[in-house]
């Protein structure tokens, strides 16, 4: 008992994990640092560092000269950077030397509220509390059926629901958490699940009911239980490769224009695409059930985070679609409406422009190998900063509120172009 008032519920659940071997990773001393790639020189070598070392880890990235980045950078390699950026006379500094303590305030807040049992949108949740409210959706409302995506490789279930108020609808895939390190994603998924169940909006009731709604809030199961037992900062699956490397980006696995662009080919960089399209067991087995479902999905819409950013095709290259008009269009009425109750900004745009280049993405393959003609990416709070994925969870509820408004928008905007016809 004593021991319980002394040390508290994160200090007891570190203990417990490292007699079970299971080694918590830390960032003690590892600082955040926000540089500006001002010349195509000093593009070029920041990007070289993100693809070539297993050192650092890129919060933010970019593509073109001004762009700025945002880099965690470990104690043993503090002293290498400082002297690449004075070499390169790359401007930075550093806007956080204590990574570890956000995180650990983040534990305690999450082992406090999990004592209470509570499943709500005041406080993020690990994988075994979304998948039973998920379960009890079901067991709760008629217009609520499980469903399995697949399984992982340390066998999960890939878990969903599909939502439906009458037969007949187009439609609607959502997915969330396929990189597993950005909370944000699966919380604003179950967020705008359970305001489509019990919203007394008109304009929300309606949005509801005129779509079947295909849900997946963590689409890589292994890698968010990851971030939640050992690593805060994981992307990738949990798949054993060679040489103790780990996973693969699973949203640079897909098998449409696959490593092609903005993807590595080295294991440990946490762009990997993989040794092939659709080595993920996660990416084949969701992409099989898509299939399943051909003709019926009419828009795609993949969460992420961060950087507030509402993404179409392509990503593999410049070139536009052929309706780049209208998602244009379509994403500037949405990022419009989703400022309105917060003034929280959003830019938009292709992926290959708006953000970098990127290939073998969910999104992209919806809309090339599945003819899904509205494929869209949200990138959700914050817009920039050391914290990106590390969102407090007073946030949550603002974000899903903003993005459901502006989920309602796209797909009011979308129906008035005729993209739901059956």
């Amino acid at each position: 008992m004593d021991l319980v008032k002394k040390t508290g519920p994160l200090v007891i659940l570190l203990a417990l994990q490292l007699v079970l071997g299971e080694e918590v990773a830390r960032y003690d001393n590892y600082k955040v640092y926000q540089v500006t790639a001002r010349t195509k020189q000093q593009l070029e070598t920041l990007n070289d560092i993100q693809m070539n070392s297993d050192a650092y880890i890129f919060l933010e990235s970019g593509h073109k000269a001004g762009d700025k980045f945002t880099i965690v950078v470990p104690p043993h390699k503090l002293a290498d950077f400082a002297e690449t950026l004075e070499n390169e006379k790359i401007c930075g500094w550093v806007i956080n030397s204590n990574v570890q303590q956000s995180i650990d305030d983040e534990r305690n807040r999450m082992q406090s509220k999990r004592l209470k049992g509570v499943f709500d949108w005041t406080e993020y949740h690990d994988l075994g509390e979304i998948h039973a409210w998920l379960d009890k959706l079901a067991a709760e409302y008629k217009e609520v059926e499980l469903v399995e995506g697949g399984r992982s490789y340390e066998n999960r279930s890939i878990k969903g629901v599909k939502l439906s108020y009458k037969p007949g609808n187009p439609g609607i895939f959502i997915e969330g958490g396929i990189h597993a390190r950005e909370w944000i994603s699966p919380a604003t998924v179950t967020y705008i699940l359970n305001e489509l169940l019990t919203s007394q909006d008109s304009s929300v009731r309606k949005t509801a009911e005129s779509y079947d709604w295909y849900i997946f809030p963590s689409v890589n199961p292994d890698g968010y239980v990851y971030t939640h037992r050992r690593n805060r900062y994981w992307r990738k699956t949990r798949t054993r490769y060679p040489a103790g490397c780990f996973g693969a980006d699973p949203n640079r696995n897909w098998d449409f224009y696959w490593a092609v662009a903005g993807a590595s080919k080295r294991c440990y960089a946490e762009s990997y695409a993989g040794p092939k399209p659709f080595s993920e067991i996660e990416t084949k087995s969701l992409s099989e059930y898509i299939n399943s479902l051909s003709g019926k999905i009419q828009a795609y819409i993949a969460f992420h985070s961060y950087s507030q950013l509402l993404l179409f095709p392509y990503g593999h290259t410049s070139e536009h679609t052929p309706n780049h008009d209208d998602l244009n269009d379509i994403a500037n009425a949405t990022v419009t409406s989703l400022a309105k109750r917060y003034g929280t900004e959003y830019r938009y745009g292709n992926i290959y422009d708006a953000i970098y280049p990127a290939s073998g993405s969910s999104s992209e393959w919806a809309y090339g190998a599945q003819n899904v003609r509205l494929s869209y990416t949200y990138e959700l709070r914050p817009m920039g900063g050391y914290n990106g994925f590390v969102l407090p969870p007073e946030q949550i509820i603002p974000t899903g509120e903003e993005t459901l408004d502006s989920l309602v928008t796209l797909l009011e905007e979308s129906e008035k172009r005729n993209y739901f016809k059956m």
